[in-house]
């Protein structure tokens, strides 16, 4: 009977072994986020039903588990920006479908080669380790971001990777031939050589690259706005026996997109990101773009918060590039009004060390309002 073993390693050939050799013997794997605290790491692990754990010191049994079923590959565990995280249940199949479209639309050649440095225990991380196994290619594994042996991977033949907007800001984008962005909205004037990816741990990666889908994926937008995708490489189900998948195969995202006039998706945001100000809608990322443009402004994050007046008011929270040169509210309203209409402008900001993310780099935007101001 096949089981699921949570991988307790640090990303680097013994992870990649440990993988084969507990695929080999047909059992499903819960990769564990180094970061976490080891009694977290514990607790996640039993929750999701693993029968043992395997680290440095060999495999240990933790308790009877939860069988999985014939062909499970994967149960990985959503970033939790909304709430608890959710084990996703990600199959043989549904990898490989991943890794052959991914693939066929970088034009991979067999000289290529993958270097993994995104954390192993999110999916845009695990699934350059994934695509490379299953493709043979050459393959390099971090076992974190560092700027320097990114570089140095890159000069001993890596020529493509995964990286998230605060990562790609540190390497010079040149020295891969692709380089694939997620974990958010890219930035606007980022490098010729990079693809903006969207997709979802339930997606098994991202199933659309710059606005034009895969490869055997379908796009609907619902009536209401709601984002749905169909394909082969979708999740079979959530660990606890839930989906997000209807009748008709197409999974609910809960993001809200749109087409745009030459045809590629655009999306606006999460349903639960929208922010309703004097009966307009703003979605967060396009406001928070606008506010990066001021130049004292390293990074910014907006959010609603209730509004006795307004329902709701816009709200930002920035990091400074000199905490000596803070902007007034007044310029940051005045760049956002550059290009957006007035209302979307923030009615309050605050200039704080660093912003709330997840382990997968997206800004927990339900966490903002508690973020403290920068001391001094």
């Amino acid at each position: 009977m096949p089981r699921l073993v949570a991988l307790d390693l640090d990303g680097g050939d013994d992870f990649v072994a440990a993988l084969r050799a507990l695929w080999e013997r047909g059992d499903a794997v819960l990769p564990l986020d180094r970061r976490l605290p080891r009694a977290a790491a514990a607790q996640l692990a039993m929750t999701m039903g693993a029968r043992s754990v395997v680290d440095s010191d060999g495999e240990h049994v933790i308790g009877e588990g939860r069988p999985t079923e014939v062909g499970d590959a994967l149960v990985v565990a959503t970033s939790g920006s909304t709430g608890t995280p959710k084990g996703v249940v990600l199959t043989h199949d549904a990898l490989a479908a991943s890794s052959t479209a991914t693939h066929r639309r970088l034009r991979v050649t067999p000289s290529d080669h993958w270097l993994a440095c995104l954390p192993l225990s999110h999916v845009g991380g695990l699934c350059v380790v994934t695509r490379a196994l299953i493709s043979g290619l050459a393959l390099t594994v971090l076992p974190r971001f560092d700027a320097e042996a990114v570089t140095a991977a890159a000069a001993r033949g890596a020529t493509l990777t995964s990286l998230v907007a605060t990562a790609l800001g540190r390497i010079d984008a040149g020295i891969f031939r692709t380089i694939l962005l997620g974990g958010g909205r890219p930035p606007e004037d980022r490098p010729p050589n990079t693809v903006a990816t969207y997709g979802m741990t339930e997606t098994g990666s991202g199933v659309v690259y710059d606005g034009v889908p895969l490869d055997g994926v379908e796009v609907d937008i619902a009536d209401d706005g709601e984002v749905l995708l169909r394909g082969p490489m979708l999740m079979r189900t959530y660990r606890d026996g839930t989906t997000n998948i209807d009748r008709a195969g197409w999974l609910h995202t809960d993001d809200v997109g749109r087409w745009l006039d030459d045809g590629r998706l655009h999306v606006d945001g999460r349903r639960g990101d929208l922010i309703i100000t004097g009966g307009e809608n703003v979605w967060p990322d396009v406001v928070e773009a606008a506010l990066r443009r001021h130049p004292d402004v390293a990074e910014a994050a907006v959010a609603g918060i209730d509004d006795a007046e307004w329902g709701q008011r816009v709200a930002a929270w920035i990091v400074l590039r000199d905490p000596s040169r803070p902007p007034t509210l007044d310029e940051l309203r005045d760049v956002v009004r550059l290009t957006l209409p007035a209302f979307m402008a923030p009615r309050s900001v605050e200039i704080v060390s660093d912003l709330p993310r997840t382990n997968s780099g997206k800004i927990r935007r339900n966490t903002l309002s508690g973020v403290r101001r920068r001391p001094g």
